[in-house]
């Protein structure tokens, strides 16, 4: 008699946590210092086979907190204004609050015990993202204090690269330099790039 096949469920597949992929963009490398001034999170969907897929993106702009230091190097590389009138930026705590919300339904319906951030160079996300948490005085953080899925470090071991750019182009994912740089658009093909890796992965049910 053949032994029933194990269902896959978010509950089990990454023991008890939800992967949500994030994306920030800020003014600065200092958490406490400098300013979130995107953010973007981006939902998975897992089939009945156990594969995954990009689901649904949530992203903000985001005002500068008082007195955050504004890297005009940062800048440069992001093309962000901070302060242009048609960014339509919310307080961090506002943006922090309706991801945090979305992601604390998604943690009840799937019955997942805590999420876990899925970033390219993920611990640069996760530093800012508890800076906010901090500044906010939110006492509520979905997140994993310090456990991460990291796609630069899975590329590495799986694709051979680590920059994103490259690592989705060996994936055969189509990346467009142009956006890069949008916490949106990163965060959309970090969660491709994550969904090949564990798609292709070797660990089976």
């Amino acid at each position: 008699m053949l032994a029933k096949q194990k269902k896959i469920t978010w509950a089990n597949r990454f023991r008890g946590f939800l992967p949500i992929v994030i994306d920030v963009e800020t003014s600065g490398l200092e958490p406490t210092t400098d300013a979130l001034l995107e953010i973007a999170a981006v939902t998975l969907t897992m089939d009945e086979h156990g594969k995954l897929s990009r689901n649904q993106t949530y992203a903000y702009q985001v005002e500068p907190f008082l007195n955050a230091r504004i890297d005009p190097k940062a800048l440069a590389i992001t093309g962000i204004d901070p302060h242009h009138p048609f960014r339509y930026a919310i307080p961090e705590q506002q943006a922090l609050h309706r991801i945090f919300a979305k992601i604390q339904y998604l943690l009840a319906s799937t019955q997942c015990q805590r999420a876990v951030l899925v970033g390219h160079n993920a611990w640069f996300d996760l530093s800012f993202i508890q800076a906010a948490v901090k500044r906010s005085r939110l006492t509520f953080n979905p997140f994993h204090s310090f456990t991460t899925f990291d796609t630069a470090c899975l590329s590495a071991v799986s694709l051979g690269e680590t920059v994103l750019a490259r690592s989705v182009r060996r994936a055969n994912i189509d990346f467009d330099v142009t956006q890069a740089h949008s916490a949106s658009y990163d965060a959309e093909r970090t969660a491709e790039l994550f969904c090949y890796i564990v798609n292709n992965s070797f660990y089976k049910f």
